[in-house]
Parts: structure tokens; sequence; C-alpha cells
């Protein structure tokens, strides 16, 4: 039967993932492992047999099309939130790193490990593979020939036995924390919540024009319709000025309209989102890729067909509308307008579900091999050790730089978010299925020789008190979301397994910014700090 396993690789990876994503969803003490049970599932099978395990082509394929994915979905947010969050996320991310190396060396001096051991229990408690080829270069550099063998093997020994619990040990220091601290998962956003329609009666003392209103209090919402006195509802435009007495329809959260409606007037127990009288209401998806990528203001729906946006659904998240508001492939609008207009705005956004499930497979592909090109330039270091982004980072770059573009010319370069969610989800369920085969043997079978087990405590300490330490200064001294912590662990232990698991806690795409945030910089810091604990003495 296990040479049956081992000569089916591919039918390894469909029974590990048939088996481990429902075994995610199954509640134990109230956690969800969720996709990264995958993982669990993985080790048992490769513990089995060296020979079972997933070739390596195919779950690096995984890799890359799940930090692809990602990338794209998060370019529009990253640069925005590094400038809210950057400085505050790479400072909490070096000091969660240092106090990670600085537990590593206290295992040299205090527990006697060899500084080989050391460098590689640190690169794999931070699970970061290119910190590891760093370490091994480092080591043929100052090892003399004889001793060569022997020394350059054991960075990758203390990194095996250490792996598995780095991406563990963290998935349970979140999920611990998370109890403690009874944080809601599902509640934590980014501050967009659902969106409300409420009819308020004008009681300005001075009429006044809707334009200069939004100009001088910069309200998070939009005006939809109005009415004065009997006369028929008409849809409201910037040019629009109300005067007391007027019925106004306004749609936003229930935070902001409860700040506007006292600056305005009063409710009225009328709602003129009901009033189909004049004006109907639809929800349209955006389809057209002629539309895709340009500013809300630039379709010019209400000049070409007298028709309002209200609201736009993007995924399970509902926000305002505005003029700056960049489309993309797969939002839902909600048009007001009259029948035969809403026809034509429909026809000209596209409204078709069958295009926004389909992927561009021509820029993917483009877009993928610039991110492997960018992966594979060489970075020298001092030392003489060259750093690469590799199939993880170089693709994560260049779906960042695409996804802010969102479209270059004909190209477009996002996707629309039912077909990225597939894909996301596809590729971590691969790439976690074949890490987990191809570690699940070597980390058993080291567990029984020499310092096996103490190697495993140790780096399995540093993972869960380095969690523990940026989790307590993020939240007290930094305060950011948990949610956004979440990621920027996932993203400091350059780890997808664990961006995984925080992502099927959280409804929203703070995890995913937090990750995208910090990846780049604790790449390079571990692989500095890696080649310094090879130096001890």
């Amino acid at each position: 039967m296990l040479k049956f396993l081992a000569d089916n690789p591919l039918l390894v990876l469909f029974i590990v993932a048939g088996i481990g994503y429902p075994l995610g969803r199954v509640r134990i003490a109230g956690v969800r492992l969720g996709v990264a049970a995958v993982l669990f599932v993985g080790l048992a099978f490769g513990a089995l047999d060296p020979a079972i395990k997933i070739p390596e082509i195919i779950y690096v394929l995984g890799l890359i099309i799940f930090v692809y994915s990602i990338g794209l979905s998060s370019g529009s947010v990253f640069f925005e939130g590094m400038r809210q969050r950057g400085l505050s996320a790479s400072v909490l991310v070096v000091i969660g790193l240092a106090f990670a190396a600085l537990l590593a060396a206290t295992g040299h001096y205090w527990l006697g490990f060899k500084q080989t051991i050391t460098a590689g229990m640190f690169t794999g408690a931070t699970t970061n593979t290119p910190a590891l080829a760093a370490v091994v270069e480092m080591v043929k550099s100052i090892t003399p020939v004889d001793l060569l063998e022997q020394f350059e093997a054991e960075p990758v020994v203390a990194y095996s036995l250490t792996y598995p619990m780095g991406v563990l040990g963290m998935i349970l220091a979140i999920s611990i924390m998370q109890r403690l601290w009874r944080v809601q998962a599902e509640t934590q956003s980014t501050g967009v919540t659902k969106l409300v329609s409420i009819t308020v009666r004008v009681t300005l003392t001075h009429p006044a024009r809707v334009d200069q209103l939004m100009g001088t209090h910069n309200w998070d919402l939009v005006f939809a319709r109005w009415r004065r006195g009997s006369q028929p509802v008409e849809l409201v435009t910037g040019e629009t000025q109300i005067q007391a007495g007027d019925l106004i329809n306004l749609v936003g959260t229930a935070e902001v309209l409860e700040h506007v409606v006292p600056t305005l007037g009063v409710l009225d127990k009328e709602n003129l989102d009901f009033d189909l009288s004049q004006f109907d209401k639809r929800r349209v998806f955006l389809s057209n890729p002629r539309a895709a990528g340009q500013r809300l203001m630039e379709l010019q729906l209400s000049r070409r067909f007298a028709v309002l946006v209200t609201r736009i659904r993007r995924g399970d998240v509902e926000f305002v509308p505005h003029g700056n508001t960049r489309m993309a492939l797969g939002d839902q609008l909600r048009l007001v307008g009259s029948p035969s207009q809403l026809a034509q705005a429909a026809l000209f956004l596209g409204d078709s579900y069958r295009s926004v499930s389909e992927v561009d497979l021509m820029t993917l592909g483009v877009g993928i091999t610039l991110g492997i090109l960018i992966g594979s330039i060489p970075i020298p270091f001092p030392g003489g050790v060259t750093f690469r982004l590799g199939v993880a980072g170089g693709p994560l770059l260049s779906a960042l730089l695409l996804g802010a573009l969102k479209r270059t010319g004909p190209l477009i370069w996002d996707m629309p978010y039912g077909a990225n969610l597939t894909l996301r989800q596809i590729g971590l369920v691969i790439f976690l299925a074949g890490i987990g085969t191809r570690a699940g043997y070597t980390f058993v079978n080291t567990l029984i020789y020499g310092d096996g087990v103490r190697i495993l405590l140790w780096g399995t300490l540093i993972t869960v008190m380095m969690t523990l330490v940026v989790l307590w200064l993020g939240t007290k001294w930094f305060k950011l979301p948990f949610g956004f912590l979440a990621g920027l662990l996932a993203g400091m232990q350059t780890q997808p397994a664990v961006l995984g698991f925080v992502n099927e806690q959280y409804g929203d795409e703070l995890p995913t910014l937090g990750y995208a945030t910090v990846y780049p910089l604790a790449m390079v810091v571990k692989i500095v700090l890696a080649q310094i604990l090879v130096l001890l003495k």
C-alpha cells in the first residue's frame, strides 16, 4: 500500500486535500484549523514513508498561484496601508525577529547548541527557506573541507525539526490569545460595515447645494433621491439645492448617518428608497473589461444614462461609492434610475455573471512570469552571500504592483473576486499538502536521534514566544487591530499556511494587508539575522 502511494503522488495530493479540507471545518475547543488542517494530514502521510511525497514542482506551483492571487487582491490597499501602518508594522517585525534571534542565541550559550544548529533552528522556527539557504552558503565559506559534509547538514536537520512547529506553534499561539482576549474574529473589519438607507426631512435655515455640503463636511455617504412637497421624486446630483421641508434619501453606514442627520434635519418615517413610482433600482455586475480599473467618475454613468450608483458590493463587503473609487471586475453596483436607463447602463457595464467567473490567462501568465523573473534576481549581501526573493517573494511583489495599477492600457491585471478566491484556495491547498508530505518523515525520524527533542522544544519556544510578544506589543503599544496583527505575524513568518488559517477566521482583508505589508522586510531581516547566528562564538 505504501509503495502504491509513493508511486502515485497525485493520488496522495487529492487524498490529503480531501481529508484535510473538511477536517479543518471541525471546531475543536471552539477553534477551527481551516485550510491549515491540510498541513497536518500531509505530515501524517509523509511520516509513513520517505517516498510518499508530492513532487516539488507541484507544490511550488501552488505556492506561486496562492501568493500571486493574494498580491493582486491586496495591491490596491497595500500602498495606502504602508502610509497608515507601515512604520509601526515594520518596527514591530524587526522587534519580533530580533527577539527570536536572541532566544536562539540563548539556546547556543545556555543549552550548548552549536552555531550551525542554532542558525538552522532559527530559520525553521521562523519558517524561512531562503534564510536556511543563506546559512548553508555561509557554512560552506567558513568550514574546512574535511568537516564540510557534517557541518553543512546540521542547519538542515535543525530546520527540518523546527519548521513544522514554526507553522503549528504560531497557529496555536494566535488561537489561544484570540480566546484569552475574547477577540470576535468574525466582527473584526476594516471599518466597512453594512450600509443602510434612511430619509431625512431637511431643516436647514438656508438652502444649500449637495456638492457644497459634501465638500464642507466630507461625509462618507451617498445622497440618492429627493422630493420637494408634492413634486415627483428625483435623483440627487451635485447641483441639487435642498432647503427646509425637502425629503432626502441618504445611503451610508449607521455610524456615519447618526452624525449627519442632526446637521441636515430630522429622521422621517417615509423612506424614499422604497418609492418606485419614478425610479427603479437594480444590482448590476461589472463584467465589461473596458470599465474595469477605471474610476467611477470616469464612467460618467449619470451623464450617459441618468442613473445613480448608491452602493458597491465587492465580495462580502458593501461600501459607499465615490468618484475616485476604482472599479473591479465582479463588482456589484446598486443602480437607481428609470427602467429603460437601467437596462442601457447594465448593457454598458456588462452584467454577465459568467464573465466575472473567468480568468484572463494571458495577464495571469504575464504577471506570474514577471514575478518569477523578479524573484530570480540576485541581491548581494556582505560576505559574498546573494539573496533572492524566490518563487514566493517575486510573484508577491509583482502582484502587489500590478494589483495597484489595475490595468495598463488594454491589459487588465486585476482578477474577478470570485475567481481570485478560488485560485487562492486551490493554490494554498496544493502548497500545504506538498510541504506536509515532504516534511513529515524527516520531522518524525529526527526526533528519535541526538538532540532532536531539545531542538524541537526550543524551536517551538522561539516561535510561540515571538508570537506572544508581537501580539502583546502590537495590541497594547501600537494599537493595531488583532486581524491585522495576525496577518502581520503570517508575513513575519513568511508563511502562507498561517495566513490561510487567519483568513479562515476573519471575513475581511485585514490579515492579507498585514501579510503583504511586512513580507519583503521580514524576508531580508531573517536572512541577515540567520547569518549573524552562524558567527556566534
